[in-house]
């Protein structure tokens, strides 16, 4: 039997990121609902599958799984909707919920979400998240060199982030590092391109320390981000996307780089993270086993955030685990 997997949201996002690798995989039947239903005919024509008219019509056939594609500032309804038929999987795109986009997430998004994990949790629905960049080379290199070198726990982090690699990011400090647990920030006055900017300086709950920066102003010609990872046995630094990754222990007088070569692009890599992402998510429902990157860690991005919005309209230090729970 094909595993059925149904797609709600058929813009940009699912056309060019998903559709391209989950109409490759033999085992998978598609069914699409979007508000517009000439983008989900188009999608079918292009990718094959079917087209609903409503959510009702996408569950009747009790899919495997959904994944819920649609624009940040309409996931809440859209997942609210579904789960009103308690599907069995919820997958996420990131942020898991902004009401006002991806940029300018705000304390209610972090209820929201947590409301809706809630609500997944009493209809028997296993959620999960997408966080393609954990699929990057480099990421799985970095993880790989930390656990065989024994670089032990995160000491200190340093993060430069343009707020379009912003979930990702803060979803890699806590890959590297896990939780915060105060976090103190200011923001710019002036918005650059929708969105003003935003620092602060977090501690951890490991005790672990650092800094993050995120922008809407740093040139796309330029590198996306840059994450320097200080361990108790090592150092590693991320630029861009899937771009270079630089390590540096103190028993060697050399850094080691990782970087492309020619004829490969961050674009490519990009692109090629959704099709890992997706084999993996789609690997864990073949064997029924738990997804990879569970939908609590979308929640645990969106605290993150919360703690660093409410510092900065309280003028205070925010307490991350009291003020901002995770419990479901």
């Amino acid at each position: 039997m094909p595993l059925k997997v149904a797609v709600l949201g058929t813009g940009n996002v699912a056309r060019k990121s998903y559709l391209p690798y989950l109409s490759k995989m033999e085992d998978v039947a598609l069914t699409y609902f979007s508000r517009t239903r000439s983008k989900a005919e188009a999608c079918a024509q292009e990718f094959g599958g079917r087209v609903v008219d409503s959510v009702g019509e996408l569950l009747a056939d009790d899919p495997d799984t959904v994944l819920v594609l649609t624009h940040e500032t309409q996931r809440f309804s859209a997942a609210s909707a579904l789960l009103e038929g308690r599907p069995r999987r919820l997958f996420f795109e990131k942020p898991l919920v902004a009401k006002n986009g991806q940029a300018s997430v705000c304390e209610d998004d972090f209820f929201k979400a947590r409301d809706l994990l809630r609500r997944a949790q009493v209809a028997g629905t296993e959620t999960a998240m997408v966080f393609n960049y954990r699929f990057f080379d480099q990421t799985v290199r970095a993880l790989e060199m930390i656990k065989e070198r024994g670089f032990g726990k995160l000491t200190q982090a340093t993060l430069f982030v343009n707020y379009a690699c912003w979930s990702h990011c803060i979803d890699l400090l806590h890959l590297f590092g896990g939780p915060a647990s105060r976090i103190t920030a200011l923001s710019g006055e002036v918005p650059y391109q929708g969105a003003v900017d935003v620092a602060g300086s977090f501690s951890l709950v490991n005790g672990g320390t650092g800094t993050i920066l995120g922008t809407s102003g740093s040139n796309f010609a330029f590198p996306l981000y840059d994450l320097i990872f200080n361990f108790e046995g090592g150092q590693i630094r991320f630029s861009d996307l899937d771009g270079s990754l630089d390590l540096s222990t103190p028993s060697s007088r050399y850094r080691e780089s990782h970087a492309l070569i020619g004829n490969h692009s961050r674009w490519d890599q990009y692109q090629a993270s959704f099709g890992k992402s997706l084999e993996a998510y789609v690997d864990s429902i073949r064997r029924s086993a738990p997804p990879p990157i569970p939908g609590i860690t979308g929640l645990q991005e969106l605290q993150f955030e919360a703690a660093l919005r409410r510092s900065v309209s309280e003028k205070r230090p925010v307490d991350v685990q009291e003020e901002f729970s995770l419990q479901l």
